[in-house]
């Protein structure tokens, strides 16, 4: 099986697994009252005062069946209800969030991936040497900080001390400018990017000075699984008997490693990184909150408190939809990545 044929019977199998996604998230709006379910649509005063008019607008009283083909219609036309914490529709909030958290995860995910497996194949071929300890153990301890604890230090370092990279996604200046003066086009909602797009070279320098403490903190966090995973899966396979014969061939230790074992030690390291990326898609809950970053994380922390009185429940069960959509297509291309890797997955 080629791997274009691969890709397409994958996605054809995912479509199943999205319909799962919907079918339980409307099976969660079934444990409310039809007075409840009708907050999901509710988008002004007016329909407030009247939900008898919105419930027999989306038929919330018909069979379940009726219920869910009008649901799935609204959800097909982008309709998720209207998000109180975030005052707008919930698609338009998600979609307003969501650029902050992806410039973080832009960022952050890369320096994650690249030195955890450069690190865990380092500390495979030096296995039980000082650098192979010295590396576990900084792992580990960066691993066990609470995220909170970490980014408060990092603050209080660097910027209450030394007054250098500062909190919040941009600066006073250049958020009155963005947001302010009206000149400000925001083509894809990333402030990096549309910096460049602008002219505004200042507006970049200023964003990526906002991002170093974030990301050094989600850095630190997230590195220790992918450097254990990758070392684990290398270990396992310089032992295997492949690596013998590749040696006895009079391949270099270097070459050994870079063309056999790596190969093959990089495909359970896949798994984790994909599932990690999609967790830190669906937001970096804690990291945004203690640097005040307005991301989709914090906007779904927000909405499920309720933002003090009743949850948010449009804005929940349109985050949870957002993010089960994230982990299957997150799931789908690490299966694309595998078939890539080790064309044996694609022909089995």
């Amino acid at each position: 099986m080629g791997l274009a044929e691969f890709v397409v019977r994958r996605i054809i199998l995912v479509l199943p697994t999205l319909m799962g996604v919907v079918l339980l998230i409307f099976a969660v709006t079934q444990l409310f009252t039809p007075e409840q379910r009708a907050t999901l649509y509710i988008t002004s005063e007016k329909q407030m005062r009247d939900i008898d008019a919105v419930i027999a607008q989306y038929r919330l009283r018909d069979p379940v069946f009726v219920q869910f083909v009008g649901w799935f219609g609204q959800l097909l036309q982008g309709n998720l209800g209207y998000s109180r914490t975030g005052n707008g529709p919930v698609l338009s909030v998600l979609l307003r969030k969501m650029p902050a958290t992806v410039e973080l995860v832009l960022f952050s995910v890369p320096i994650v991936i690249l030195l955890g497996i450069y690190l865990g194949i380092y500390s495979a071929v030096n296995r039980d040497k000082p650098v192979d300890h010295v590396t576990r153990t900084v792992s580990i301890i960066g691993y066990s900080l609470p995220t909170f604890w970490l980014g408060i230090m990092l603050i209080a370092i660097f910027f209450s001390g030394l007054g250098l990279f500062p909190p919040e996604r941009l600066g006073s200046q250049a958020f009155q400018y963005v947001y302010l003066s009206g000149k400000w086009n925001p083509y894809s909602g990333l402030m990096i990017i549309d910096g460049f797009l602008n002219g505004q070279l200042w507006i970049v320098v200023d964003a990526l000075k906002h991002l170093v403490l974030p990301t050094i903190t989600l850095v630190t966090i997230q590195i220790a699984l992918i450097l254990r995973v990758m070392r684990s899966s290398m270990l396992e396979s310089l032992g295997k008997g492949y690596i013998t014969t590749a040696k006895s061939k009079g391949l270099t230790d270097k070459e050994v490693i870079n063309k056999h074992a790596r190969r093959n030690a990089l495909i359970p390291t896949m798994t984790v990184a994909g599932l990690l990326t999609a967790g830190l898609l669906t937001g970096v809950t804690i990291t945004e909150t203690v640097f005040n970053i307005d991301g989709i994380g914090r906007w779904a922390a927000t909405a499920a408190g309720g933002g003090g009185t009743v949850p948010d429940v449009p804005a929940v069960l349109g985050f949870s939809l957002f993010a089960g959509i994230v982990y299957v297509v997150a799931n789908l291309v690490v299966d694309i990545l595998y078939a890539y890797v080790d064309p044996r997955i694609r022909l089995g």
